[in-house]
């Protein structure tokens, strides 16, 4: 076990660093690539009555005539121990971890990513909960009633769920739950959870609920297929001719063989999602990560944007890790691969 751990921590790490040169290089490396210059860049971040000259002096101020290989190690200096920031009429330090300063604000990246992360994490975590317990028990007990109502039914609804893009059920919802009968607040509203437990869960019901609604309608169906599939293997037989209760066959080694494919979707989903919901948070108006990478993409504001894309990385990575190790757990197994 302690092996099959040490592997995934290492593969978690090496992983990191992938994705941050593949960052750097997108951001960086590929518009040089393509033709553009030092003061091609710089002139992004100068506006649009700046000279040359001007031009020229801040693209020297913020490094883009170093070599590129010098560019990438201040970029992972500043992750790891800081780095100075030269802004003009001073030098400042970003202590790290330091993932820039915004060229339209002014302002570090990092404390601005985390004043976000608890609406992402709110809004990703309770639609989390949500879409799994509802999605895999429409799954299961699709499966064990295959043919009935209740599955042609659950699976109707889960079609259209899958179908429908977020936006259209996030506006329709809002018009009616909202606007016309009034039954929870204004999910713009944002409250944090510490301050008042009730009207955080309130303000946040109708995005945790539309958004489970896309993801639960694939976890029904990828667990009725799994369970339709395992409940028709020999195990399953002898299990029950050993004369153990249908709940235990079903919930112990149908469920539990199950579950393998469904903590994969739900580790690369949760891993989105904390990265920023970018739709589901523009529909509905919450200031969480999503939408900052959405203004920073409008902005064109390359620090914002890459800090964005390295913390979305890291959710992944560290949402997928996580799997990989709750997989020994559900199958024994994988602790010998």
């Amino acid at each position: 076990m302690f092996t099959y751990i040490l592997r995934r921590l290492i593969a978690a790490v090496m992983l990191l660093f992938v994705v941050s040169i593949a960052t750097f290089a997108i951001f960086f490396l590929v518009p040089r690539l393509a033709g553009m210059s030092a003061d091609d860049l710089a002139s992004r971040y100068v506006g649009k009555a700046a000279n040359e000259q001007v031009i020229h002096d801040t693209a020297i101020r913020l490094g883009f005539y170093d070599p590129l290989l010098v560019q990438y190690g201040r970029f992972v200096k500043g992750i790891f121990v800081g780095v100075e920031r030269n802004y003009g009429p001073g030098v400042e330090l970003c202590p790290a971890p330091c993932l820039g300063y915004s060229y339209v604000t002014q302002n570090p990246v990092l404390p601005d990513l985390l004043d976000r992360i608890p609406i992402t994490l709110s809004l990703a975590l309770g639609a989390a909960v949500v879409w799994v317990v509802f999605g895999v028990a429409t799954g299961v007990v699709s499966a064990l009633r295959r043919g009935s109502f209740f599955d042609r039914f659950s699976m109707g609804i889960a079609l259209a769920g899958v179908s429908l893009p977020i936006f259209f059920t996030g506006i329709v919802s809002l018009a009616i739950f909202r606007d016309q009968l009034g039954l929870v607040g204004d999910v713009a509203d944002w409250v944090p959870f510490s301050e008042d437990p009730l009207t955080w869960a309130n303000n946040l019901m109708l995005p945790w609920i539309t958004l489970a609604f896309l993801y639960a309608a694939g976890y029904a169906r990828l667990t009725r297929a799994g369970m339709l599939e395992t409940m028709g293997e020999d195990y399953i037989r002898t299990a029950r001719a050993k004369g153990l209760p249908e709940r235990a066959v079903v919930v112990k080694h149908g469920l539990r063989a199950t579950l393998t494919p469904v903590l994969t979707m739900f580790g690369l989903d949760l891993g989105l999602l904390l990265g920023g919901a970018v739709l589901t948070e523009s529909t509905f108006s919450l200031p969480g990560i999503g939408k900052y990478a959405r203004d920073a993409i409008e902005r064109n504001d390359l620090p914002q944007v890459m800090g964005v894309t390295l913390v979305a990385a890291a959710f992944i990575i560290v949402a997928n890790l996580i799997v990989d190790l709750l997989y020994a757990v559900v199958d024994p197994r994988v602790r010998l691969t």
